[in-house]
């Protein structure tokens, strides 16, 4: 059985630890307040916009076609965009993200990773830090985004992809986040940013023949809708993974609050024990010594 100085010093430790623990919660709790509140506000303008340029890509055909749904049938350098955090003791929230990519390379994008074509842009210190020591082609230009999160710093990035894709030194663009819930649910999102995906709604047999009006022109709309909209929806996923964030940390630092005030019952009961040991021990090292002075009388 543990002394009593080592059960007060673990006892001391824990007790520090929960006041961490608990004083992380409530920082977490107030960036996850704010961070909330930009993506439920960016949600339905994200939604409208995805809506819109969804239905003028697929309604695009010939030479007014975008260059941003380009489908390129046997792409040979693809990038991978993934979002996690630059701090840890968020759970497994940055994890999930990076088996999520590992798992992309190895059963989607495996022969492009054979032949050098697989890059990563990783948007965190924690995704550069973890694909930078395992030997991915890493870009490094933009992964510390956080550190002053705004709309103009991703759209820089969205900027370097779609330049990228148009340029043709990408054929593919993946993201890879986790789009937020609650404050317990974070959802891995592996969603195609270019080239711009196909509405997964089925389209009403009434709709097919709509005809879309212009203004000013089909030219403009192609030229200026869909770059703004794709900037929208990258700097929609950063927001969704940053409010997933604050969420996994805040549950992360609640439950390791919980579980050091479980320590701390136990190590209590130890150390009242061991007391109890100790003193019972004492009295009868007492009582066998004062015995044993009468004996010898």
């Amino acid at each position: 059985m543990a002394n009593l100085k080592e059960v007060k010093e673990r006892i001391s430790s824990v007790t520090s630890t929960r006041q961490i623990t608990s004083a992380m919660k409530m920082v977490a709790a107030a960036k996850l307040r704010r961070a909330q509140d930009k993506i439920t506000q960016m949600r339905p303008y994200s939604q409208k916009l995805t809506s819109i340029l969804q239905n003028v890509s697929a309604n695009l055909d010939g030479d007014s076609s975008s260059q941003y749904s380009e489908i390129r049938p046997e792409p040979d350098n693809v990038l991978l965009v993934v979002v996690s955090s630059d701090r840890g003791l968020c759970g497994a929230f940055n994890n999930n993200a990076f088996k999520a990519t590992v798992k992309l390379i190895n059963e989607k994008y495996s022969y492009e990773y054979k032949h050098d074509g697989v890059h990563i842009l990783p948007i965190g210190k924690k995704a550069y830090e973890y694909f930078s020591k395992r030997g991915y082609n890493v870009i490094s230009d933009y992964y510390e985004i956080f550190s002053d999160l705004n709309f103009d710093a991703a759209r820089d990035t969205a900027e370097f992809a779609m330049e990228g894709f148009l340029n043709r030194d990408f054929d593919v663009v993946e993201i890879i986040y986790n789009e937020f819930k609650n404050v317990a649910t974070q959802i891995l999102r592996t969603e195609q940013f270019l080239p711009i995906p196909e509405s997964k709604e089925e389209v009403k047999s009434d709709d097919k023949n709509i005809d879309y009006i212009y203004e000013p022109s089909i030219e403009f709309v192609v030229e200026e809708l869909i770059p703004k909209s794709l900037k929208i929806q990258f700097y929609k996923a950063i927001l969704e993974s940053n409010a997933s964030e604050h969420g996994a940390r805040m549950s992360a630092m609640d439950q390791a609050t919980d579980n050091a005030g479980e320590m701390l019952k136990e190590l209590k009961l130890v150390y009242n024990r061991t007391r109890q040991a100790a003193i019972t021990k004492e009295i009868l090292e007492i009582v066998g010594g004062a015995e044993a002075l009468a004996a010898e009388s």
